[in-house]
């Protein structure tokens, strides 16, 4: 059986944790921040954690995390 190719839109989007949690980047951080809040820009800098019901289909896009 050949290896499983790496999805490699989702190699650049994700990284994983330590504990094999997948980390994510905030949305809406692209343009327009002149209507945006500093509270909002600031929270938005924070990575996230991807949704456990999403887990599944990440992990089978990334199959060497």
């Amino acid at each position: 059986m050949p290896k499983i190719k790496t999805h490699k839109g989702a190699k650049k989007r994700f990284k994983f944790t330590g504990s094999g949690k997948i980390k994510r980047k905030s949305p809406y951080t692209g343009h327009l921040f002149s209507s945006k809040t500093a509270k909002r820009k600031r929270n938005l800098r924070k990575s996230k954690i991807v949704h456990n019901t999403d887990e599944n289909r990440i992990k089978r896009l990334l199959p060497y995390g």
